[in-house]
């Protein structure tokens, strides 16, 4: 458990699978995977109103709704339902998106609210933080924090007064945050959420040169930034490195230890982190990531062979771009 505005368990869940991008996941399903997540203990939900257009946020305020005595923090997200122009990030389309998330979500007041990855320009606004301030002192949101695709555009939230989380891809492949942005968050007191801990399955070792993706997939139609920030898309690794990288990990982990639980172990482990937001499909990808947290922490020895591979083979790739 640890402090994000109130105490998680330090692994979440991610529910952008739940919504669109990654397949089909029927209304069962998804209830199941979210049932499933909540016995495990999660106690944090990762969501966005541009998840299948807020399908994602209903199924999230349904949990709530069918477990009116669990503790759960909701964190949502806003702004990428429009262009993505600086301009469009302003205090009417805030108010107007946060009245939809609150509808989705059947809430009044959303734990945290967070910018989906603005243009780095947003970041630099003050008029954007003074309405969201207005916000907070409304009611409308307990907190808000912004979810980032650079290091330096983390940095920039970071130094926001008000930040409460920034949101940042961190996993075995993207080591980048480790230099600055975590130590920066802890001295700041701002949460940090890691996303795409399993670098979109890659790290879960069940992918392999044979292994297809449906069209309706971001594994199929993201491959190279198409539709949005390749970033998202296997960490922007490119597939076979990520596979090469993965038959190397595998001699770090223990014979016992499923690959995709010693990646999100990884995660928890780097100082900084607040929570980690693995995403699932079914209820046993959703008990199975929340059973991370029970692995002790990572050796000496593991750490340092992650940090091996990382540099031999993933850093050229993407180091220098987030």
């Amino acid at each position: 458990m640890r402090r994000l505005g109130r105490t998680v368990g330090v692994v979440g869940h991610g529910t952008w699978q739940l919504g669109a991008d990654w397949g089909s996941v029927d209304a069962d399903d998804a209830r199941g995977t979210l049932d499933a997540a909540l016995d495990a203990g999660v106690n944090f939900l990762d969501t966005a109103d541009v998840y299948g257009d807020g399908r994602s946020e209903r199924f999230c305020g349904d949990l709530v709704s069918r477990h009116p005595g669990a503790s759960v923090l909701i964190a949502t997200k806003m702004g990428r339902r429009v262009e993505q122009l600086p301009e469009n990030y302003n205090r009417d389309a805030f108010l107007a998106w946060n009245d939809r998330s609150r509808e989705n979500l059947g809430s009044e007041r959303i734990d945290l609210v967070q910018l989906h990855c603005p243009p780095s320009e947003v970041i630099a606004d003050d008029a954007v933080f003074d309405a969201l301030d207005e916000m907070v002192s409304a009611g409308r949101m307990r907190a808000y924090g912004v979810s980032v695709e650079t290091c330096a555009q983390a940095l920039a939230a970071i130094a926001r007064p008000n930040v409460a989380a920034v949101q940042i891809i961190l996993n075995c492949f993207r080591m980048k945050p480790l230099e600055e942005v975590l130590p920066a968050a802890l001295e700041a007191g701002v949460g940090i959420i890691g996303r795409v801990p399993l670098a979109s399955g890659l790290l879960s070792g069940r992918y392999d040169e044979h292994t297809t993706f449906g069209p309706d997939d971001h594994r199929n139609f993201n491959r190279h930034g198409e539709e949005f920030d390749v970033g998202e898309t296997f960490a922007g690794v490119p597939f076979d490195v990520g596979l090469a990288a993965v038959r190397e990990l595998r001699q770090l982990v223990d014979p016992d230890v499923p690959l995709a639980k010693f990646a999100i172990r990884w995660v928890i482990d780097q100082p900084g982190t607040s929570v980690v937001i693995p995403g699932a499909r079914n209820p046993e990808q959703a008990r199975q990531n929340a059973a991370a947290a029970d692995l002790p922490p990572l050796s000496d020895h593991q750490l340092a062979g992650v940090a091996d591979v990382y540099d031999r083979l993933i850093r050229p790739h993407v180091h220098d771009r987030w």
